[in-house]
């Protein structure tokens, strides 16, 4: 399986593998899939995404997800440490993200909670922060690159 930049067709593979997962799809456009990542399966098939919502320094870390039927079999961590290469090599120093689920992955990834209040004001104002994952959700951060 390979990793590739995602292409305005993969649009919609990208929103059914989301809603497939039980993630937010609906504000996932052409113009932010510029910073999304997808792995492909036999067939060219789209199994996995990943992507970054980047404001300035810091970027909201979206739409990690892998397909059902091949799961368990540690993609979504190459995909992960695909997005953070990216990141720092973008100029990121901070990821953030929000979860309803996958808190103990990010954790054992570097990730640490944090409280919601304490990301970034452009991070707050996106449709993710305000709008798409319920105040349950749990906050996290990863410093991926020192300035």
């Amino acid at each position: 399986m390979k990793i590739r930049t995602a292409r305005p067709e993969d649009l919609d593979a990208i929103s059914v593998l989301l809603t497939e997962n039980a993630l937010p799809a609906s504000d996932i456009s052409h113009e932010l899939l510029r910073d999304f990542a997808v792995m492909e399966g036999d067939g060219g098939f789209v199994v996995g995404s990943v992507g970054l919502e980047r404001h300035d320094s810091n970027a909201l870390l979206r739409s990690l997800a892998v397909a059902q039927t091949v799961r368990n079999a540690g993609l979504g961590g190459r995909l992960l440490a695909h997005v953070e290469g990216i990141a720092r090599d973008r100029g990121i120093s901070e990821l953030w993200l929000l979860t309803t689920t996958a808190s103990d992955f990010f954790r054992r990834k570097g990730y640490v909670d944090v409280t919601r209040s304490t990301a970034p004001a452009k991070l707050q104002t996106t449709t993710q922060f305000a709008q798409l994952c319920p105040a349950s959700a749990v906050c996290m951060r990863k410093i991926v690159s020192q300035c």
